[in-house]
């Protein structure tokens, strides 16, 4: 075994972090009635606390915010409490938590909204992709656009849902602009084609995130404030025509605000690094505060990464469900146990919280 420096302790804004290594948030469907994270959570989250820092799973801002069934929410007090329990339980083995705040824009379906309304979305263009609603995955419904008047609701949904998370005893909170959701979906004109000042140019375009990271930053602390991007991912069908002026504009914002972190998913989420022609270091020299780079990586790559300083912390997502102790197995170099796809959205214990140590005793 080898300790290099991706097992060292970071310090990022008032927390230290005890290695490099952060759990990207994963939607796993799980919520108990009222969307509220139940035991279940509490020892999923309590058995990955040996990560440098876990990233919640994507949490709605309001029922209009939701767009996957049993996905929790932090928008009223039992929300507050059943997270209050995770955190209670992470800080315990000595982790440290923040929690994705999430709203899904266009990326929802009828069932899932206040009163079997449509989903809203910068402009009245439907996804062509599926949500996970009533046990199976369907086509997301038709979105209406936002009004003007309408968005400083969703900016103030955003600001109470960063206050209830320090409420429940988060770290910090990370800001979902991310992944076709709705401020990936202002910020893309690919869904966006409005012609007031929330449209229009990449200034435009940009205006309502930035609003919500100010928001943000103001209620909670700027060091307690990050946010995740996916300038060239296609996730839930999104398009732009310009992600390099948008997104170096998004970031220069963002630094000038302070905020914590930058957490980038480099290429197509979840997919190939390379699906797009776009300068990442270009964000990374930009952005002053801490960068955590998404997708793909690996200890070599990480390693390799970190050594020329390319980026600070290495977000690591679906290996962290098959292998709570994914800390551990990267240290030593021990293989990395399977997930077990049929179990990865919805249900029980089975396939979230039995997933063995690898040096667990065994039959």
């Amino acid at each position: 075994m080898t300790t290099t420096a991706l097992f060292s302790s970071y310090d990022l804004g008032p927390v230290t972090l005890s290695n490099r290594i952060v759990m990207a948030p994963l939607t796993r469907n799980r919520a108990g009635p009222g969307f509220v994270p139940g035991d279940l959570a509490v020892e999923y989250y309590r058995q990955r606390a040996t990560a440098g820092l876990i990233i919640a799973e994507a949490t709605q801002i309001s029922q209009q915010g939701q767009g996957y069934q049993d996905t929790p929410g932090i928008y009223d007090a039992a929300q507050v409490e059943g997270w209050r329990k995770v955190t209670q339980a992470v800080h315990n083995e000595g982790g440290r938590i923040v929690l994705q705040l999430w709203h899904v824009g266009r990326i929802s379906h009828v069932d899932l909204q206040p009163g079997g309304t449509a989903p809203v979305a910068p402009s009245a263009i439907r996804a062509e992709t599926k949500t996970f609603v009533n046990n199976g995955f369907a086509d997301v419904s038709e979105p209406r656009a936002l009004e003007l008047e309408e968005l400083p609701g969703i900016v103030e949904d955003f600001r109470r849902a960063a206050a209830n998370a320090i409420s429940a005893g988060f770290d910090g909170v990370e800001i979902h602009g991310a992944n076709g959701y709705l401020l990936d979906q202002f910020a893309k004109d690919g869904a966006n084609v409005r012609t007031d000042a929330y449209g229009g140019s990449v200034e435009n375009r940009a205006r309502l995130m930035l609003e919500v990271a100010a928001a943000v930053a103001d209620e909670i602390g700027a060091d307690r404030t990050g946010i995740r991007l996916s300038p060239a991912s296609p996730a839930n069908a999104i398009s732009s025509s310009d992600p390099q002026a948008q997104f170096d504009y998004i970031v220069d914002q963002l630094n000038g605000l302070g905020l914590v972190y930058i957490h980038v998913v480099e290429g197509a989420t979840g997919g190939p690094r390379d699906n797009a022609d776009f300068d990442y270091g270009s964000l990374r020299r930009r952005f002053q505060n801490t960068y955590i780079a998404n997708n793909g990586y690996d200890r070599d790559l990480a390693e390799a990464r970190l050594s020329t300083g390319e980026a600070d912390l290495f977000a690591f997502g679906r290996p962290f469900i098959s292998n709570p102790d994914l800390v551990e197995r990267l240290k030593s170099g021990a293989a990395l146990a399977d997930i077990n796809p049929a179990t990865l959205y919805g249900g029980g214990a089975e396939g979230y919280t039995d997933y063995p140590r690898f040096d667990a005793p065994r039959a």
